[in-house]
């Protein structure tokens, strides 16, 4: 089966609205130019990293899924975007924290085995992972973000993939650090927004569409999990040829995992629910 499109979900762990629409210039450029469409986007609840994560792909709150802390950890059961894709012969590709893959490949995660996978016919086909292990408020133990950026554009020009998955910790391990209302957090999204614009038009170039998002926002404390928009509300950018509602419209976590395989052409399954975003 020949996908309709190819897609690239770039995932910046915990960045609230506010800071993406003020503080990423490039992002923001980007609008401006006619180049891309930004809406605002509510985050399930909790606002925790681990549930986002499990809600992101398979469409399903946690209260379905299960996944209920960062500690809850299993193979989720509900059918998911990477699964989805593989069932439609295309190829799936993640450089992201290992949670994915236990999350969608499967649990636990092996260190040797699972760091980097290249496995036809699973639903994750090439797997780069990194786990931060050691990670604490004074060593983040998050890797280069450049670094990230180039694994996965190597696993689009090696490999083909159709769809891929990029989710870094580093914005959200800043904002546990130090605040999000700080000299430090600015500089590390200054930083951040010009490492990403270096590969975006690249993938465009590719014929990839792109989605930037967050998986949830924080505090101007640095915290998150509760219900409180600051927590929950983070902004989504799509760079592509589908057509989507006015800038004004509140989008939902879940509309992600529908609206992502809609623009690949793939069936969207019976649990995810919620209505997809872009024609």
């Amino acid at each position: 089966m020949t996908l309709k499109t190819k897609l690239l979900l770039i995932i910046l762990d915990g960045v609230p609205y506010r800071n993406f629409r003020t503080l990423m210039g490039n992002l923001e450029g980007w609008v401006t130019h006619g180049d891309a469409q930004v809406w605002k986007m509510r985050s399930v609840l909790p606002s925790t990293s681990a549930c986002c994560y499990a809600s992101i792909h398979t469409g399903v709150p946690p209260q379905v899924h299960g996944v209920l802390s960062n500690e809850g950890r299993f193979r989720v059961s509900q059918p998911d975007i990477f699964s989805e894709v593989s069932k439609a012969d295309g190829k799936t590709g993640a450089v992201t924290h290992s949670y994915w893959s236990e999350f969608f490949n499967r649990y636990p995660f092996d260190l040797v085995r699972d760091l980097e996978y290249d496995e036809p016919g699973s639903p994750i086909t090439h797997g780069r992972f990194h786990t931060m292990h050691g990670y604490n408020l004074i060593n983040q133990m998050t890797p280069s973000d450049t670094d990230l950026f180039a694994t996965l554009t190597m696993l689009t020009e090696r490999f083909g993939i159709d769809y891929g998955i990029l989710h870094t910790c580093t914005l959200d391990s800043m904002g546990h650090r130090f605040g999000h209302d700080t000299h430090e957090m600015d500089q590390a999204l200054f930083v951040m927004d010009a490492q990403l614009a270096a590969f975006l038009p690249r993938w465009r170039k590719a014929g990839y569409e792109v989605m930037v998002c967050a998986d949830h926002g924080q505090s101007p404390r640095g915290h998150h999990g509760g219900h409180a928009d600051e927590q929950q509300d983070f902004a989504l950018y799509y760079f592509g040829e589908g057509k989507g509602p006015a800038e004004d419209v509140l989008l939902d976590q879940l509309q992600l995992a529908p609206t992502i395989l809609k623009r690949l052409g793939v069936e969207i399954p019976a649990t995810m629910k919620a209505t997809a975003f872009l024609d």
